[in-house]
Formats: structure tokens, sequence, C-alpha cells
């Protein structure tokens, strides 16, 4: 499936496809308080952009699991390895948010091409994708790994304008965290914000020219965009 020149559309998976609530459960029970996964998941992004900036480089899979000893060791909660196997596993399991599967197939019906771009590693991206049901939805499964350097840095946003065949320019990256924002526009990419809740844009950087409260409205934004174009 080629993408067509201006329709090509990039999406985040982690947060803005899929909903890491799934994972409270686990963190309820080893560190006796579901809300430790935000505290996690801020400190994968916090060791993802230390590894990004200094190197040398680890795959996200390696950041998760130190972003885990880190808040463990911080905590000073003993992780056993089935809870270390247990949250892994329901990160390839993650269920889409509700309006995810409807915005995507509007998306395709009008015509654009959608791939993914994550930080996961592609095998972790296939596995949620297949498991959220999305898998058919997509024509690439893009990775940051390939590029060896991790969101929000440019290559990756490069990679995946490479592959897709178009000019990084006619490339929307969609997603759910300001960071990512930034960085698509940076490398020159135009971008969409789904402001999913406790999602905020970064004030120092430009804002996107599409932001909508779910994928639905973001969705509605692009076709209408467009059309109009």
């Amino acid at each position: 499936m080629e993408a067509a020149v201006g329709r090509a559309l990039v999406f985040d998976v982690n947060e803005t496809l899929l909903d890491l609530a799934a994972l409270d459960p686990h963190f309820a029970r080893v560190f006796g308080d579901a809300a430790v996964r935000r505290e996690w998941f801020g400190q994968v992004l916090q060791t993802a952009f230390v590894s990004t900036i200094t190197g040398p480089y680890a795959d996200f899979g390696a950041i998760g699991q130190a972003a885990l000893d880190a808040v463990a060791s911080k905590r000073q909660v003993s992780l056993a390895g089935a809870d270390r196997d247990a949250i892994r596993a329901t990160m390839r399991a993650l269920p889409p948010h509700p309006d995810v599967r409807p915005a995507l197939e509007r998306l395709r019906d009008a015509g654009f091409s959608l791939a993914t771009l994550t930080n996961s590693t592609a095998a972790v991206a296939e596995a949620q994708l297949a498991h959220a049901g999305l898998r058919d939805l997509f024509a690439h499964v893009l990775s940051a790994d390939t590029a060896q350097r991790l969101k929000p840095a440019p290559e990756p946003y490069r990679m995946a304008a490479a592959v897709l065949g178009v000019p990084i320019e006619e490339m929307r990256l969609i997603a759910a965290h300001g960071w990512d924002i930034a960085g698509a526009m940076r490398a020159g990419a135009p971008a969409a914000f789904v402001a999913r809740p406790g999602q905020v844009l970064d004030p120092l950087f430009p804002a996107p020219d599409i932001i909508g409260a779910d994928l639905g409205a973001v969705a509605d934004r692009i076709v209408e965009r467009n059309t109009a174009g």
C-alpha cells in the first residue's frame, strides 16, 4: 500500500492509541498504589530522553525495566520476577481507547495511508496492535529502534517519512504527548494533538494546527482539512 502524497498519517501508539491504565492493577498490587504507574511512565520518558540526548542508545524495553527498578528503589519495594513479567506481558496486551478504531477506519476509508511510529521495538508494537485488533488498519508498523534514536529526536520522524516515500512536510504525526508533537514539528512534519486526560501541549513550542479531545475529533479535523484543501 503506497502512501498518497500529502495523505500519510503516522500515529504514536502508547497512550495515543492504547490505554496504559490496564497496567494499574499490577502497580496497585506491587506498590500499593495504582497511581505509581504514571510515576513509572514519567520515569520511562525521563530515562529515554537522557539516553537519547547523552547516549549510548538503549531500546525502549530496557529503558522500561530500568525505570521500573528506579521507581522500586525510590519506594523501597523489592520487585519479584513474576511482577516484572506481568508488567512486561501487559504492555504487549493493552486495550485500545474506545475512540480509536472508529477514527482510524474513518481515516482509512477517506483514503489516508496509516502507519504507526513508536519508541517501542517493532516486535512489541506488532504484538500490541495485533492484540488490540488494530493491525489490519496500518500499512506500516514503524519503530524508532530502527533509527537507533528515540522520539523526539528527529531521526525517527525522518526515517518514517523515508519509509512512506513522502517528504517529511507531507507526513502528519498524531500523538497524545506534547514532546512527540514538538519533536515531529521540529523535524519538519505537521502534527495533530490528541488531548487525552492529563496530557497537555508544551507552551514552549508552537501548537499544531489540529487539536482534538479524542482521536475521533482529530480525525474529523483531518478529513475536513483535506476536503477543504
